[in-house]
């Protein structure tokens, strides 16, 4: 097994060299970092829930059980799965080119990006597939930003993406009929 997470974090610092250009650019620093940010919490997926109960796209029950779900993945994730694992971060001190907070939790897998992808398949499933990419464009740029601001690795972000995805699939089959 100490073979295979060998390989796994050698192929993680080769990744995390191709994301080196992206963090010496002003413009992609900001965006990542207020993307890492805004994923803080799933705060942004809170906003779109109460947006959408605001619009009428969702309705507040969906906003309310969406909501809750995003606590739900976040206890499952943080409290039960990154307790198995204890990965360090790529950083352990932070890197002072980003302004982002810095977990205390195992880096493995990612919350951000768990969160990012489960929210975008559980919204998916209840409002018109117009807004599927936008939510999943928003998931993708989330859970990059963690890598560039080098609070995650790129596995770490694959992992937590595949699973929240996975557990956004679970969800709906217990939703779909919420109002």
């Amino acid at each position: 097994m100490s073979s295979f997470v060998s390989r796994v974090d050698q192929l993680d610092e080769r990744l995390d060299a191709l994301f080196e250009p992206l963090r010496n650019s002003r413009p992609l620093v900001y965006v990542f970092n207020t993307s890492s940010a805004v994923g803080d919490f799933g705060a942004i997926w809170h906003v779109i829930g109460v947006v959408g109960a605001l619009n009428g796209a969702l309705s507040w029950s969906q906003a309310i059980v969406l909501a809750l779900l995003m606590g739900a993945e976040s206890l499952l994730l943080n409290q039960g799965v990154k307790r198995l694992f204890r990965r360090t971060r790529p950083t352990a001190a932070g890197d002072d080119r980003f302004t982002v907070r810095r977990p205390l939790t195992s880096s493995f897998p990612s919350g951000h990006a768990s969160s990012a992808f489960f929210a975008a398949v559980v919204l998916s499933g209840w409002v018109d597939v117009g807004w599927t990419t936008t939510f999943f464009v928003f998931a993708v740029v989330i859970a990059l930003s963690r890598v560039v601001v080098r609070i995650h690795h790129v596995s770490d972000i694959v992992v937590g993406s595949v699973v929240g995805a996975l557990l956004g699939i679970i969800a709906l089959q217990f939703t779909a009929s919420v109002a």
